[in-house]
């Protein structure tokens, strides 16, 4: 059995990788320039990748895996947020992904999923194609107020039933919305692979972890190469699909660059996991906790799974994004998750008992 690789921690998108490249920094300009692309594919390099690994490491386009994406204005602001939507019956699986991916993260389980559901995956603030007036306002208050608008510019004041699904970063945030109990409708919550007590060990590693990577590509092609063979990914195809919009093209340097600022977020890290647990298990739906290893559960979960307070699930030969790793799994899980806790449409759905007859009764 491949163990679990404890050492990934809740930011293991920023896996570390020793060797890194030294490239001369553009000199700062103080003058006005225009937004940057917040996409890999608002640019193009000046030099293409290697044919060896220009069709085993291609970009996959994601709208094979969702029916449709959109911008959603938020009322009142100059944020525009975007999401990917698959499926069109169902309760909706809304999916937040972690520090340093994207919606996209979520595509190769979409697909599937959307059998069962409606998907929703939303680029979260500073990431993917989202574009928002403070990207570096990673606070867990500023993350949940975006949530929450999102769902109110979709759905307005009567929302289908939610079934909140966070991974990591996102998963923090998907236990402070439902704590919140903002969305009337919340069905269900699905955490992936995020407890506070691995979380809050971790952050002092952080730092160190961000600074190591690899800084910059010069292709597509390389970085999604080096996030399968740097371990942050183990699906070559997911690979394929989700890191392209976590890059974003610079012109001053002619290399592709990582399009979340992660490491200059540092302050909010803390309040993204702290009482983190307890947020968890005080919340009245029914709940799923997804793990890639049993290491990582801290001692307040480890009590309330044995008082049976949620459903946890260790997923093994996995990395720590367990949805991109192994997205059959995950989406079985997920669907597995809805049965059984029987959430439909509009809520949780209770079979309704037939009287008997009147002559039966004679």
């Amino acid at each position: 059995m491949e163990k679990a690789s404890s050492n990934l921690s809740p930011l293991a998108e920023e896996s570390s990788e020793n060797e890194q490249q030294r490239i001369p920094k553009a000199q700062d300009d103080d003058s006005a320039k225009p937004p940057p692309p917040v996409s890999a594919f608002d640019s193009v390099p000046d030099r293409p990748a290697s044919q060896s690994s220009l069709h085993k490491f291609s970009p996959i386009d994601g709208k094979e895996f969702f029916d449709r994406e959109e911008d959603i204005h938020i009322p009142d602001s100059d944020d525009v947020f975007h999401v990917y939507m698959a499926g069109s019956e169902g309760p909706v699986v809304f999916c937040l992904h972690g520090g340093g991916y994207s919606g996209l993260s979520f595509a190769l389980s979409a697909a599937q999923i959307k059998e069962k559901a409606r998907v929703v995956a939303m680029d979260m603030r500073g990431h993917g194609k989202t574009f928002t007036e403070n990207e570096l306002d990673l606070s867990i208050e500023t993350m949940c107020n975006d949530v929450i608008a999102v769902l109110t510019a979709m759905y307005g004041s009567s929302p289908p039933a939610i079934i909140l699904v966070g991974h990591s970063m996102g998963g923090s945030v998907a236990v402070h919305v439902a704590a919140k109990k903002a969305i009337p409708s919340l069905a269900g919550l699905v955490v992936v692979d995020v407890v506070e007590g691995t979380a809050m060990a971790s952050l002092m590693h952080m730092q160190k972890i961000l600074s190591s990577r690899i800084q910059h590509f010069q292709s597509i092609e390389k970085a999604i190469e080096w996030s399968v063979k740097g371990g942050s990914l183990r699906n070559i195809d997911s690979a394929r699909v989700s890191v392209p919009t976590t890059l974003k093209y610079d012109d001053a340097r002619k290399c592709y660059v990582y399009r979340a600022r992660l490491e200059e977020t540092e302050q909010y890290w803390r309040g993204w996991y702290e009482g983190l647990s307890e947020k968890f298990l005080s919340s009245p739906v029914p709940k799923l906790l997804l793990l890639a290893g049993t290491d990582r559960l801290d001692r307040a979960l480890t009590i309330g799974q044995m008082q049976g307070k949620f459903q946890m699930v260790v997923v093994r030969h996995t990395g720590h994004a367990i949805q991109e790793d192994v997205p059959d799994e995950f989406s079985t899980l997920i669907g597995n998750f809805i049965s059984r806790n029987r959430i439909g449409p509009n809520g949780v759905e209770i079979p309704v008992l037939r009287r008997p007859s009147t002559q039966s009764q004679k």
